[in-house]
């Protein structure tokens, strides 16, 4: 296992060099089909041979002083890419906190108490998800990348071809998740955690324009003040607890109120995850090409955030980090959700989705029990395939009509099909009833009842309902008049990634009740002892027959259209239809035009409305709570 392990981890660092060599596009191409290939069934190996067993592992992996090395020399290396391009780019306030981060971690390190590393690896049920989540998905937006990349440079032309350093990246992302889920060492956990920084940061600024790089470097200085509260932690844990095992902080932190290093993960974790006051940089992620967004929302970065929280999850039950965390999470998933609403963009509301979900999601881990761990794990395996699923698809629309608005989505149902489809598929996998995402809202709701905690309650049931209320706006599109059918430009291996995604999706919605009795209820007994059911039998195959039907909707809309031949049908138009269903005569006699629009209420939840106020209530949050934090150890 430890063998597997350590292959899984670095040969993804390894395999990013082919594709970052290959001029040759054909051979890129299959370079990346081929080191997906290998990195999926290395996932999928580690993580069934592990399940053969299903206990929990720890370990160390073969040449482990020569990795603490080389991994002491890679925080260097960083630091000096952080430095170099903040210096080229006349940013050079925000290389300083690479410094002092990167200077903490190695004075702790070489000249710090000695204290016993301990094993370096852990092996678990959440590490066992998270796996499967980064090799099957993330892999999956990488196959997608190839097509979609020539599409995309096709029509960018002003856009430098940086396609051998994109692919680069995407498996670097790879490598440094799957390095991060596994690590119970904090000196290996921080420089992963970091590569993904650098990594998010490098693909953000692809395009090279002026609002390509200060996005980047807006996403980049962010999670460094994680990466600054992460090495704060570790010299807190070997000075003060003699310790470089996370688990040992999380134990020290449930049992013995140790906070201020849980509380500092808590920090980078939330800066990771994009939550209030740092969603910014995951909006201004957007300016990416697609597959970053994909990979950055769904399988990598944000899961890096949640899986953190997670973690802590049970030392933050009942003390001032988990209501530091459930607070702003709860916030965050409402006040996103309001601003979702203004939205036309389909990546923007996207983005504003993912925040609202890792909002969500971080709610229920900063509360700590066992329901809204049982709920976060869910949410954490539905938004993963139905956000990267969206994305791609949202994608694809964009290359094949030159638009991503909503409103040029109109009539999407019969125009493109195949894309309609999937489109349908991965918005009624995030909002309708009983679908993965609604039942673990449910078991959020169920558990903040029982608390009692009544701001989350109301967080969630007016941040639900705003959800519902965007989602329903964009499906009611899809399937309203059109004017004839386009010509679809989407590669085949996007179809291939989007259509895998789509199944996953449906195979995960019915099959839930063997994820949560097999795999959740276990992780559960892992992490509090015992597991009781949050769904009963019954409920569950109700809400199977319920899913089964709600997805013969997209299907047979996709049957009866495929084949439908373009015949225009004239409709009533509030006056005598000129014979274009575009234009009327009213009954002044006069020519207008018909203009249907989705209300999208700037005036009340527009981002210059809720934006900064969110932003200003999530630092007030953040603040008051680190300062009792940290003023309750002195």
């Amino acid at each position: 296992m430890e063998n597997l392990v350590a292959i899984l981890i670095f040969l993804p660092f390894i395999l990013a060099l082919f594709p970052a060599l290959i001029s040759n596009e054909k051979a890129r191409g299959l370079a990346v089909y081929i080191g997906g290939a290998v990195v999926a069934v290395l996932a999928a190996a580690t993580a069934f041979c592990w399940f053969a067993d299903g206990t929990t592992m720890v370990f160390d992996l073969p040449g482990t002083e020569i990795i603490d090395r080389v991994i002491l020399a890679g925080d260097f290396i960083l630091m000096f890419i952080i430095v170099w391009l903040s210096v080229k780019h006349h940013k050079t306030v925000i290389s300083l906190l690479s410094i002092v981060q990167t200077f903490l971690v190695a004075w702790a390190e070489c000249f710090g108490p000695k204290v016993s590393a301990g094993e370096h690896i852990r092996l678990d049920w959440l590490s066992f998800i998270m796996i499967l989540i980064i090799g099957v998905i993330g892999v999956a937006i990488g196959v997608y990348a190839v097509g979609y990349m020539r599409g995309y440079q096709e029509h960018h032309t002003d856009v430098k071809d940086r396609r051998r350093f994109f692919f680069a990246m995407i498996f670097l992302f790879y490598g440094a998740m799957f390095g991060l889920v596994t690590s119970m060492n904090i000196i290996w956990l921080y420089f992963f955690w970091e590569i993904t920084s650098v990594c998010s940061f490098l693909l953000i600024g692809y395009t090279g324009t002026k609002e390509a790089i200060d996005n980047s470097f807006r996403a980049l200085w962010m999670n460094l003040l994680g990466g600054l509260a992460i090495a704060v932690a570790i010299v807190y844990a070997i000075y003060m607890e003699g310790t470089l095992n996370l688990y040992d902080i999380i134990e020290n932190g449930r049992n013995a109120g140790v906070l201020i290093p849980v509380g500092m993960f808590a920090f980078a974790a939330l800066t990771k995850s994009a939550q209030f006051p740092f969603s910014g940089w995951l909006l201004g992620a957007m300016v990416a090409p697609t597959p970053s967004s994909a990979l950055l929302h769904s399988a990598t970065m944000v899961k890096a955030g949640v899986y953190m929280l997670l973690r802590l999850s049970i030392a933050m039950n009942g003390n001032y980090v988990g209501q530091m965390v459930y607070i702003i999470g709860g916030f965050t998933f409402f006040a996103a959700s309001l601003l979702a609403i203004s939205q036309s963009d389909g990546k923007k509301v996207l983005a504003y989705s993912t925040i609202s979900n890792l909002g969500l999601i971080t709610a229920c881990a900063g509360v700590g029990f066992e329901e809204t761990a049982w709920a976060a794990i869910f949410l954490i395996i539905f938004h993963a395939v139905s956000k990267s699923m969206l994305f791609q698809c949202v994608g694809a629309i964009e290359n094949t009509t030159g638009s991503r608005d909503i409103e040029d989505m109109q009539g999407l149902a019969v125009r493109f099909p195949k894309l309609a489809f999937i489109l349908m598929v991965g918005i009624a996998g995030m909002f309708l009833a009983p679908f993965g995402m609604l039942v673990s809202k449910w078991a959020a709701l169920k558990a903040f009842v029982n608390a009692p905690s009544t701001l989350m309650v109301l967080f969630i049931v007016f941040g639900s309902s705003t959800t519902m209320f965007y989602w329903t706006k964009w499906f009611a599109k899809i399937l309203g008049l059109h004017e004839k059918r386009g010509k679809d430009l989407t590669q085949l291996n996007e179809y291939i990634s989007m259509y895998f995604h789509a199944v996953l999706l449906i195979l995960l919605c019915v099959g839930f009740p063997f994820l949560s009795r097999h795999v959740i209820e276990p992780l559960m007994v892992d992490m509090y002892g015992v597991s009781s059911p949050v769904i009963t039998d019954g409920n569950i195959a109700i809400m199977v027959i319920m899913i089964c039907a709600i997805f013969v909707v997209p299907c047979i809309n996709y049957l009866l259209t495929k084949k439908v031949k373009d015949k225009p049908v004239i409709v009533y138009m509030g006056g005598a239809n000129v014979g274009d269903n575009k234009n009327f005569i009213d009954s002044a006699g006069e020519e207008k035009e018909l203009t249907v629009s989705n209300w999208y209420m700037t005036e009340w939840f527009g981002e210059k409305k809720i934006f900064r106020p969110s932003v200003a209530f999530g630092t007030l949050i953040l603040v008051v709570f680190m300062c009792v934090i940290i003023g309750g150890a002195f």
